[in-house]
């Protein structure tokens, strides 16, 4: 399969490193130092003690590479609206977009079961509907990703949860379909877990739930997740979980979950940075809109009251915008 990696970053250089070495022909969408190494290197990625070099194309210019059969998006939510202008040259008549990314996507409110209340106003996500006109509702495929990774130097990746890279992948109206078997099988040939989903909003909502309701405490308290473990920030992760349950189930999704479970004793905090606080601490973009404030517009449209996540937000908002990292 043609595959481009649109932001070989973590997650993406994991991915197409693993594409790669399945035999796919890869190319990557990278920039600066980064992109300089892969076309001089190739991509690195080490698992465990493990090293994987493979030769990828390599570029900051889409035009370079070409129609694709998948486009596998995995720049933030945040820096999406630059897709919009770039990603022309790689769409072919069959070409199909998947958007790998945290919290609410742009597309959550195209596709949407008539039994499900309308999402709110989710334009900021999308300004002025660029994504959607530039890829097209019909190339859009809807993506939750579950890894840990992170750029150790220039084309050098480290997969930090060996055991646990799982992409779930679904049509945005959940239809089953001939192009998401295919991608899954590729997935999952190239040891990436790809389990089957009828709806692919529940398993937007199950991440959601550790990014909103537990890393945003990390970056509020600049602490990695074992934070989470302490007792008077546990009882606070728990609120906030309850309201984000009550939230999704407003609006037709009822998500087998539950704090006691998710923060409970039997819970295993990895010492891990989650990407909001890393991208707090390095100065980069913050997903704010994504995985904070989209979900709350939820919440409003539906009548929930919130009132540990609207602290939540208040706080995320304030550190993000005094940085220079969001703009209300």
């Amino acid at each position: 399969m043609r595959i481009c990696v649109f932001g070989a970053g973590a997650i993406g250089g994991n991915f197409a490193t693993r594409l790669a070495t399945a035999g796919n022909d890869v190319s990557v969408v990278a920039r600066g130092a980064h992109l300089e190494v892969i076309r001089r290197h190739g991509l690195t990625l080490l698992v465990g003690d493990r090293k994987i070099v493979v030769p990828v194309r390599a570029s900051d210019r889409p035009a370079d590479l070409g129609p694709q059969d998948v486009v596998l998006v995995t720049l933030k939510a945040c820096g999406q609206t630059a897709l919009a202008a770039a990603i022309g040259p790689l769409l072919g008549a069959e070409t199909s977009v998947v958007f790998v990314q945290n919290g609410i996507p742009w597309w959550y409110g195209h596709g949407l079961s008539s039994a499900r209340p309308p999402a709110p106003d989710l334009s900021r996500l999308d300004p002025d509907g660029a994504l959607a006109r530039s890829v097209g509702l019909e190339r859009t495929i809807g993506a939750v990703v579950t890894s840990s990774n992170h750029v150790v130097e220039p084309g050098v990746v480290r997969n930090i949860s060996p055991d646990r890279n799982t992409l779930w992948v679904g049509e945005i109206d959940d239809r089953e379909s001939g192009r998401i078997a295919a991608l899954r099988a590729t997935l999952k040939a190239a040891g990436i877990a790809s389990p089957e989903t009828r709806d692919i909003r529940y398993d937007i909502w199950h991440k959601l739930m550790a990014n909103l309701t537990g890393s945003t405490l990390c970056l509020l308290l600049a602490q990695p997740t074992t934070i989470q473990k302490t007792p008077m920030i546990n009882r606070l992760a728990r609120r906030a979980h309850g309201e984000a349950l009550a939230t999704a189930a407003a609006h037709g999704v009822l998500l087998d979950d539950n704090p006691d479970v998710r923060y409970g004793p039997k819970r295993v905090y990895p010492d891990h940075r989650p990407s909001i606080l890393q991208d707090y601490e390095l100065g980069r973009p913050m997903e704010i809109e994504a995985i904070v404030r989209a979900p709350l517009a939820f919440a409003r449209g539906a009548g929930v009251d919130t009132p540990t996540l609207d602290t939540i937000e208040s706080l995320c908002v304030s550190l993000a915008v005094s940085k220079g990292l969001y703009t209300l």
